[in-house]
């Protein structure tokens, strides 16, 4: 008989159920405003596009590179290379929305932006005493990969505005002194999942300076740059003038649709065998992908490629009316939990991103799962606990996802909140 000691440890932790919990907790109140959804709004997915990116990209295969009926035949249905059939695309909307510079072999196209976290640690974490350091609150993915990987994770603290150089540099210095080596850190610079935060320059400038100071990789998750202000500081990417420090990872999950499935990772790190000889970090995670997923689907890449070719390289400027969408929809929560609740004080909180699909709220109770239960049943309102990504310091606060809905959704579900948090704090004092 079959049982679950039978299965990878890691299978028994909570963290690998987030995802699930979630969509079930949807799926039994359809009628509650869900905050728990981290999707883009569907006003921005057409059907009809799949078509149009496709007949763009064929042009391009035909015109632009020149390609015969059957080579064309065989780029988009046969297997394809591990690497992808867009890297150079890929290249040039990095130049144009990031102002990076990289070589397309640097490029490994992936299945979705999970796979380029698998693959990316896989690749980097060898050995027993290897350490990630993670943001705390975190998005899952990354800490959930690392659990499957049996890869160590560091919890560092975030501050108001996102993860704070000096305590990562604490975090470092604790474990070198522990005999352990910090080997990465992952980083979502932009309207992070879940906290919604955004680092400043100077944040990511000293990241980049520590980072070189202690032989130390930047994983950076730029998901959700696209909808940033204009004002926003560059990338990391775009500060390792060196491009020895910064593995950038990339999605059209939020700036295309999900349904591509369709991530990408930068990695050009250069790696030395002792001989003399070299190759870049990308082709040993396109060493590791073959292994995993063979390659990306080719139809996938060509719809985004014919993305790329239709709207000049920038997905900024393709996703700018999605991006004051989005922002407006932080606005409207901020400004309903206003009206609710006046001014944010110790019993009701939260915090005012700038960018991004996500808002965090502290209350006055424990923001469970028994919580969140009571939540949709009888207030018809679903959030996140934010306990799923953090350990520690998130039991009293939870997430709203605020891209799935309109505002009058938002105005909506904040009433309903608010009437629930109300009773909540009655409830726990009686």
């Amino acid at each position: 008989m079959l049982t679950t000691a039978d299965l990878h440890p890691s299978l028994s932790d909570p963290g690998l159920t987030v995802m699930t919990f979630l969509n079930e907790a949807t799926a039994r109140y359809p009628q509650a405003v869900s905050f728990a959804s981290g999707r883009p709004h569907e006003r921005f997915l057409e059907l009809k596009s799949l078509q149009t990116y496709l007949d763009r990209f064929l042009e391009h295969l035909r015109t632009e590179r020149g390609l015969g009926e059957d080579a064309v035949t065989t780029e988009l249905l046969q297997y394809g290379a591990t690497s992808g059939i867009i890297r150079e695309l890929i290249a040039a909307m990095l130049h144009t929305d990031e102002r990076v510079s990289v070589d397309p072999r640097s490029v490994v196209m992936t299945t979705g932006c999970q796979e380029a976290l698998v693959i990316t640690l896989r690749a980097l974490f060898g050995r027993p005493d290897d350490v990630l350091l993670v943001a705390s609150p975190c998005y899952a993915g990354i800490t959930g990969a690392a659990l499957l990987l049996g890869v160590q994770v560091e919890h560092v603290p975030e501050g108001e505005r996102g993860l704070e150089p000096e305590q990562v540099r604490t975090a470092v210095r604790r474990l070198l002194g522990e005999g352990r080596r910090p080997r990465a850190l992952y980083v979502v610079p932009e309207g992070a999942n879940p906290g919604g935060t955004s680092l400043g320059h100077d944040a990511r400038e000293e990241l980049i300076a520590l980072a070189d100071e202690y032989d130390l990789l930047l994983i950076e998750d730029h998901a959700y740059a696209v909808f940033a202000p204009e004002t926003s500081p560059p990338s990391l990417k775009a500060l390792d003038r060196d491009g020895a420090r910064v593995v950038h990872i990339g999605t059209f999950s939020k700036s295309g649709f999900p349904g591509l499935r369709l991530g990408y990772v930068v990695a050009d790190q250069e790696l030395h065998d002792g001989t003399g000889s070299t190759r870049l970090l990308a082709d040993a995670l396109a060493d590791v992908k073959s292994m995993v997923t063979v390659n990306t689907s080719p139809l996938t890449q060509a719809i985004a490629g014919g993305m790329l070719l239709s709207c000049g390289f920038s997905l900024r400027r393709a996703n700018a009316e999605a991006a004051g969408f989005y922002r407006e929809n932080l606005a409207t929560a901020h400004r309903e939990l206003t009206r609710a609740f006046g001014a944010p004080d110790e019993a009701v909180s939260w915090n005012t991103p700038e960018s991004g699909f996500f808002m965090v709220v502290s209350v006055p109770f424990e923001a469970d799962d028994e919580a969140l239960e009571r939540s949709a049943r009888d207030y018809r309102v679903l959030w996140t606990p934010m306990r799923y990504f953090q350990p520690t310091g998130g039991e009293r606060r939870l997430r709203l996802s605020l891209s799935y809905l309109t505002p009058e959704e938002i105005r909506t579900g904040i009433g309903r909140l608010a009437a629930f948090i109300e009773d909540e704090r009655v409830r726990q004092t009686t």
